[in-house]
């Protein structure tokens, strides 16, 4: 059964091997901008990793300029990471446009099998106890799947900005 964890020290070898399944591409939801995946096979930097992405919910942490507090989960399946979701506490003016609250990345071999779906429900709950009445999440306009995955969470089409389909869902 699919469900969100904190991120974990535990699920270094799991995470890698989702990591690399996405050759270099971005992954939205992942907190790795920074981090390159070459310095996270070592366990004491993962682990340095892990710390930061925990410590980023709280509003005092430093971050990168123009980066929001965002609370970072981890998609799991029988142990197993299948993907990365990001909840960003406020709306910056590019999170406002393109971004949203809520991004998800799921791993190639686990695609199609309902992970975001679920993955974005069981976020709602946790957007609503951080104070959010309404959750933006987009996706790109030619992403079929990730447009279904928010549809059928109750995502409200508003429009579409710079390539991105905006939806918004009451929570």
């Amino acid at each position: 059964m699919t469900g969100l964890e904190l991120p974990d020290r535990k699920h270094h070898s799991s995470w890698l091997e989702a990591a690399a399944e996405f050759d270099g591409a971005h992954r939205d939801g992942s907190g790795t901008d920074d981090w390159p995946l070459e310095l996270l096979r070592d366990p004491a930097e993962f682990g340095r990793f892990v710390d930061w992405l925990i410590a980023d919910a709280l509003p005092d942490s430093p971050r990168t300029p123009g980066y929001v507090p965002c609370t970072y989960l981890w998609i799991i399946d029988r142990n197993t990471v299948v993907g990365s979701l990001a909840i960003r506490h406020v709306l910056n003016d590019f999170l406002l446009n393109e971004g949203g609250h809520i991004g998800y990345s799921v791993r190639p071999s686990a695609r199609r099998r309902g992970h975001a779906a679920a993955a974005l429900h069981e976020a709602l709950p946790i957007a609503r106890g951080l104070g959010i009445d309404r959750v933006l999440v987009t996706c790109d306009e030619d992403n079929a799947g990730s447009r279904a995955t928010i549809e059928r969470n109750g995502g409200i089409y508003d429009d579409s900005r710079n390539g991105k389909r905006r939806y918004w869902i009451g929570v």
